[in-house]
């Protein structure tokens, strides 16, 4: 079905624009916890690929992209090395940064539920892979930085909605058979400008109702 919606070049190109947008906010994480090189290098792989191997593992589609196209390896350690030696540079355009970052989760939410798809998955396991595709790297990123992730805490804008949003919308098209190039595009469209409404007017999920705690925040 992804043959079907992007010729194999531009879902490639695609791919890797996603992958190192990704892998730059995996390696800015990585500066401000002041790792050196390699943890650099890791966390922008981790956070890059992390979706995309949780769900080829768990879909069965072995090995995984990321160890059989040396682009998709050699992609974060690009990303890293920029930021290494640019890193100043690289936060003074970090609206730019989560513009794209915001691009590449309307795009993988997108991708990786058609794949879970095209692999026998069911329309509701396909979107929970799609979501993780979306999002799972920056959970790596965030658990291996000594971080609450960012999609579980309250006082950060909403990430997973949007991405739930445009995996939900992939596969209503599927069910009623009329997804096309057209129709991936919209849902990809639509969980990029909810992230970026998210972001600019700091939309955040609800906590527990009614909420009578006494222990502090954190």
């Amino acid at each position: 079905m992804l043959q079907q919606l992007f010729s194999p070049s531009v879902q490639h190109t695609l791919d890797l624009i996603g992958i190192f947008v990704f892998a730059i906010s995996g390696a800015l994480l990585a500066v401000r916890k002041n790792f050196d090189v390699f943890g650099i290098a890791v966390l922008a792989e981790v956070t890059a690929l992390g979706g995309g191997l949780f769900r080829d593992v768990v879909i069965g589609a072995v090995p995984p992209a990321a160890f059989t196209d040396l682009g998709y390896f050699l992609t974060p350690l690009l990303a890293a090395l920029l930021v290494f030696f640019l890193h100043p540079h690289v936060e003074r355009i970090q609206t730019g940064v989560n513009v794209f970052d915001a691009a590449g989760l309307g795009l993988f939410c997108v991708t990786g539920t058609t794949k879970a798809y095209d692999h026998g998955l069911g329309l509701t396991a396909s979107a929970v892979m799609g979501l993780a595709t979306a999002v799972g790297g920056g959970v790596l990123r965030d658990v291996l930085a000594n971080e609450v992730p960012s999609l579980l805490r309250w006082d950060r804008d909403l990430y997973a909605v949007p991405a739930i949003v445009g995996a939900t919308m992939v596969v209503l098209c599927i069910r009623y058979d009329v997804l096309t190039p057209l129709a991936s595009g919209a849902a990809a469209v639509t969980a990029f400008v909810l992230r970026l409404l998210a972001m600019r007017f700091h939309w955040r999920a609800p906590r527990a109702w009614n909420r009578r705690s006494t222990v502090r925040e954190e």
